[in-house]
């Protein structure tokens, strides 16, 4: 798993621009030994309806995002600086001085120097639409033979090992949830599930309002990361979630409220299966569950995330053991969800 992640994270693919990220996964579900029916929706998902051993009795979703935050190249100065706009929600002070591709081509974000600021600009955090992507082009004709108005901009974070079984790349956020589904379908399921691997969920949820109308599921588990907040100086109540603490099964976020019993049955199962799982400790975020569950007549919609720092970075860090909890968890749940029980029907609703 790691090392698909790890080429997954190598892989182009702010929202909109998922091309590549979309042919290795057609690739990777090409070599499953499951009968896989795959079809790419108008705007890009990858919908794959995999043949488990048995069939189910629920339409199962599993649901992760291919896109990633990033940005486009708008315009290109005289002196041979790209401009640019975020593609995402990406805080400014990730992305001075950070080093970027732009297609097959480097540059480094930047703008003025310290030394060249004046009162509050010593201070304040540049806005990002005073900063600039220097390619070493000296002309605006240069500049615009490396990159046209349109063309995608991702951090360049290659993937490191960090201490204490931490790794750090770019795109975590959900590349880890597309290693995640993959590996649902090493081995022939034991039920029918369906997997999707949308796009443009860092701009609004889209792939996932269309390619969740399109399966019409009865239940959807989100796969995802989500903010780890467990850093220096900030309270336990405020930390979100921590790096280490196994799967996030959320009860609430900003664009939802999941399903109570289906919670509770995630939590009691991954605890009956020595599986640690946490919950968020605040409401924030928000993922493709937001569309999913609204979709048609409703869907009974549940969030497994990874916990991970430095979100909508160049640099996202994710612990292994999370990863491996999270893999186990998912496999549980692709086999428990997928029949009639506790987690289907309707009772100790309130």
């Amino acid at each position: 798993m790691m090392n698909r992640l790890k080429e997954l994270c190598e892989l182009p693919g702010v929202s909109g621009c998922e091309d590549a990220v979309r042919a290795y996964i057609l690739d990777k579900l090409g070599e499953s030994p499951a009968e896989i029916d795959v079809r790419i929706d108008p705007l890009g998902s990858v919908i794959a309806e995999v043949t488990g051993k048995k069939r189910a009795d629920t339409r199962l979703l599993f649901a992760a995002h291919m896109d990633e935050v990033g940005f486009l190249v708008t315009d290109a100065t005289d002196e041979g600086f790209l401009r640019f706009t975020p593609v995402g929600g990406i805080d400014p002070r990730v992305v001075f001085g950070k080093r970027v591709r732009v297609g097959e081509h480097f540059g480094v974000i930047g703008g003025k120097a310290t030394h060249q600021c004046s009162g509050e600009e010593k201070t304040n955090v540049p806005s990002l639409d005073d900063m600039l992507i220097d390619v070493g082009a000296s002309s605006r004709e240069e500049a615009l033979v490396i990159a046209q108005p349109g063309d995608p901009v991702i951090f360049d974070g290659a993937y490191r090992e960090l201490e204490g079984g931490l790794f750090k790349a770019r795109a975590l956020d959900d590349r880890a949830g597309c290693a995640l589904l993959l590996e649902l379908v090493r081995e022939v399921p034991e039920y029918d599930i369906v997997l999707a691997f949308t796009v443009q969920e860092e701009i609004g949820l889209r792939g996932a309002k269309t390619a969740a109308f399109s399966v019409d599921p009865d239940v959807a588990v989100v796969v995802d990361s989500t903010t780890a907040a467990d850093t220096a100086g900030v309270p336990s109540h405020k930390q979100v979630c921590r790096v280490g603490g196994g799967p996030v099964v959320s009860f609430m976020d900003a664009r939802t409220l999941y399903d109570r019993p289906l919670y509770a049955c995630i939590r009691r199962l991954a605890e009956e299966n020595g599986i640690e799982t946490q919950t968020k400790t605040m409401v924030a975020g928000g993922n493709d569950a937001g569309a999913i569950h609204q979709s048609r007549g409703g869907v009974r919609t549940a969030a497994v995330s990874l916990p991970c720092r430095y979100i909508h970075s160049s640099s996202c860090v994710l612990k292994k053991s999370d990863l491996e909890a999270t893999r186990s968890l998912l496999l549980l749940l692709a086999r428990e969800l997928a029949c009639k029980g506790e987690c289907q029907t309707e009772e100790g609703r309130s």
